[in-house]
């Protein structure tokens, strides 16, 4: 269900992880203590500190700014020279990150129906209290250190400024009186938590009486009353709750409430947000156990065991619009990523990913097995997930192959029935559904839409999906990987397994074939029952010449190789055929080659126009590269921005962003009536959306989207910053945008 989306190869075993909310960056620490933080996007180190011993470049680097700010006699013995022990936690944290920290922990609570009268004011951002900067923090075992990102100066805090009691976990408290600005607390080995203030570097004050042993996670939420509160987990096997609403000055807190979690220690704690209730806290064990506490009565709702006889050491809250019943994913030290379904489902846990999979094989030549240390789910954009192992950083994404394809059929004009096609297996089925508001039956209700997205009129207004499947008596020839599409008309559907390199155009009145053939790529036209196939052969393997073989057998090995060779450069060199399906069912080749170019067909996108994306070489000639230039700097272009990336083709092992400078003009658009060429060349975009009055048309590009008008003439219109988009759809001159998260 997962797919690759990035991955970086290390020495070490990645044994700890963090993401940050809204910079694509990630901080992760070995077994030998180094840190280092990566922009997984454009595939930086952009910082590597050796955390556990010494940082040789770091103690230059405080001397250089001692001398600098005119301390002459600098004494050696700093901070930064205190050997750090094992690292801890690594974590971020800046104004964005408190604010999603907020921000999630308030929603958590405001779903609960009690929390009606306390969170249902408008939400506040709270006040600024880094100042811009990014800090990295590392809990290590003597120090913890804040590195600013921006300006690249540290603050080392000793553990003898905090009781001299060695430090084993951290966690920013959200809430914080105005004189001691951004709290953290850390959890020790003598049981007590101790509160450090950034703006003093001083101890605030401290937690005690909860454990009796050492404190190996910390989380803050909020309750559904509004409360702000910290929970700790410890050696002792003890979940122990302390308010962390800081309006008293007292300076030594007692805990709330105690309750027994897991025999042997709780390993981690995550908050589950849970749809029209309160939050839910999961807890994992050293008893090998998972657990889900209800924050309303802190009684026990589940307990399971995930992976019998291994122990979980990572456990993330899951919710992804594509796998509805998913609820969690955790890890133990094999090759996957667990997901447990949710109790109205099975409850059940399966593998969600082979991590294994994922990796380059050349990486995995050099390691018998491989193994997961630390995981964590992206907070904003839960299809991303990243790993930590002993081969390296995997960042992998939902990948949308995992579901079905389906395809909506148009609705007859005045019905409210609705129906979708879809494939499963090797059956064409067909699903049925009708919208209804119990409150308001109009269909069309025109009433304002608030911010939040809900009508004005009735915010309680309930939708109801009445849904019934029907069978289709239509065999499908493969069970690989298919793509739906449906004519304009809505009369065909097309299906084409590009694995396989063969479609099938299905007759929807009575479901049976009338055109099939070879094919990787398919498009319609929006106008007309017309389509553009990218024709394709499949090539021969080529076969393995024999050592030591008679001379005869070695030519015979070497003619079929180059035969090979002739059928892989005509499947590359295959050209786009035009095919009409007329009212008798049966289909006619309208144009054998669309555009006389020589480059291999890569991409075929449908619509009032045909688009052919072509595989252009790497290198970009001078002229090209003029312009491009040119194109920048036209006002109405809207096609160049130099941080943006175009499509990336098929040929790429994994995605990647590329800036302008390789962003090829490789797309024409051609028309559908004299297949001749439309405007100049363009990048290619990852997929193209056409309104149904033929006016209006979106590009999507990987960072973001332009909108084009055709009439009276092609023109650019502007662009919106809309990044990795999925797919688009047209409505009254509005555009609706989905997002692997979002619907904009």
């Amino acid at each position: 269900m997962l797919r690759a989306r990035a991955f970086r190869q290390t020495n070490g075993k990645i044994v700890k992880i963090q993401v940050h909310p809204t910079h694509p960056w990630l901080v992760t620490a070995d077994d030998s203590d180094h840190v280092s933080v990566w922009n997984w996007e454009h595939r930086q180190v952009i910082y590597e500190l050796k955390a556990g011993g010494v940082d040789e470049r770091r103690l230059v680097g405080a001397k250089l700014e001692k001398l600098a700010e005119g301390e002459s006699d600098y004494k050696a013995k700093t901070t930064e020279s205190i050997r750090g022990g094992s690292v801890k936690q690594v974590k971020f944290y800046d104004d964005d990150v408190r604010y999603w920290q907020l921000w999630r922990n308030r929603s958590a609570a405001a779903e609960s129906p009690s929390a009606v009268n306390h969170l249902t004011s408008a939400f506040t951002s709270p006040a600024p209290s880094t100042k811009g900067r990014h800090f990295l923090v590392i809990c290590c075992e003597n120090k913890a250190i804040f590195l600013d990102l921006v300006t690249m100066r540290g603050r080392d805090v000793p553990k003898q400024e905090l009781d001299n009691k060695s430090l084993l976990c951290m966690e920013f408290l959200s809430r914080s009186s105005g004189g001691d600005g951004p709290l953290v607390a850390f959890g020790s080995t003598d049981g007590v938590i101790r509160v450090l203030s950034m703006i003093t570097w001083k101890l605030a004050r401290r937690y005690t009486g909860g454990h009796k042993g050492s404190i190996y996670c910390l989380m803050n939420f909020m309750a559904s009353s509004g409360e702000a509160l910290l929970v700790s987990g410890g050696s002792d096997g003890l979940l122990v709750l302390w308010s962390a609403d800081h309006g008293t000055d007292s300076r030594e807190l007692v805990p709330k409430l105690s309750l027994k979690a897991h025999d042997g220690g709780v390993v981690a704690v995550e908050l589950s947000r849970v749809s029209g209730s309160a939050p839910q806290l999961i807890t994992i064990g050293a008893d090998k156990t998972l657990a889900i506490w209800d924050t309303m009565t802190f009684k026990e709702l589940r307990r399971i065991k995930p992976v019998p006889k291994l122990a979980c050491h990572s456990v993330a809250s899951w919710c992804h619009p594509r796998a509805p019943n998913l609820d969690i994913l955790t890890c133990v030290k094999d090759s996957h990523i667990w997901s447990i379904e949710h109790p109205t489902y099975s409850a059940l846990t399966r593998p969600l990913c082979e991590l294994s999979s994922l990796v380059p094989p050349q990486v995995l030549a050099t390691h018998r097995k491989l193994r997961v240390y630390c995981m964590v789910a992206h907070p904003l954009q839960p299809h991303l997930v990243a790993t930590g192992t002993n081969v390296g950083i995997i960042v992998s994404e939902f990948d949308p192959r995992a579901i079905p394809s389906a395809a909506p059929l148009p609705a007859l004009a005045g019905s409210r029935e609705n129906s979708a096609v879809y494939i499963l297996g090797r059956e064409l089925k067909l699903l049925n559904f009708q919208l209804s508001n119990t409150a308001n039956p109009s269909l069309g209700n025109n009433s304002a839409l608030s911010e939040s997205g809900l009508s004005k009129g009735d915010p309680g207004e309930q939708l109801t999906v009445k849904q019934t499947k029907k069978q289709i008596v239509a065999p499908v020839p493969h069970d690989s990987y298919s793509i739906l599409s449906v004519s304009s008309s809505g009369k065909y559907v097309a299906v084409v397994w590009p694995d396989v390199l063969y479609f099938s155009i299905y007759k929807v009145s009575d479901w049976t074939i009338v055109d099939s053939g070879s094919a990787r790529l398919l498009a319609w036209d929006t106008c007309r029952d017309r389509f553009a196939i990218l024709e394709s052969v499949l090539p021969q393997r080529m076969p393995i010449i024999p050592k030591g073989g008679s001379s005869r057998k070695a030519k015979e090995a070497a003619a079929a190789a180059a035969q090979a060779a002739a059928a892989a450069s005509a499947a590359s060199s295959a050209s786009v055929q035009v095919r009409i399906l007329l009212d008798d069912g049966t289909s006619n080749i309208l144009m054998r080659s669309v555009g006389g170019r020589t480059e291999p067909v890569i991409g075929l996108h449908g619509g009032a126009l045909l688009g052919i994306g072509y595989r252009t070489s790497r290198r970009i000639s001078p002229v090209a590269a003029t312009a491009i230039s040119t194109i920048q700097s036209m006002p109405l272009s809207g096609f160049g921005n130099s941080n943006v990336s175009s499509f990336s083709s098929y040929d790429d092992g994994f995605s990647s962003q590329k800036s302008t400078d390789s962003a090829p003009l490789n797309y024409q658009l051609y028309s559908w009536e004299n297949f001749e060429p439309v405007g100049g060349m363009l990048p290619q975009p990852e997929w193209t959306a056409w309104d149904q009055t033929v006016e209006y048309c979106a590009f999507a590009y990987q960072q973001y989207m332009v909108i084009s008008s055709l009439r009276p003439q092609y023109r650019y219109l502007g662009d919106v910053a809309i990044s990795h988009a999925t797919g688009a759809v047209w409505h009254r001159r509005q555009l609706f945008v989905s997002t692997p998260t979002t619907i904009e």
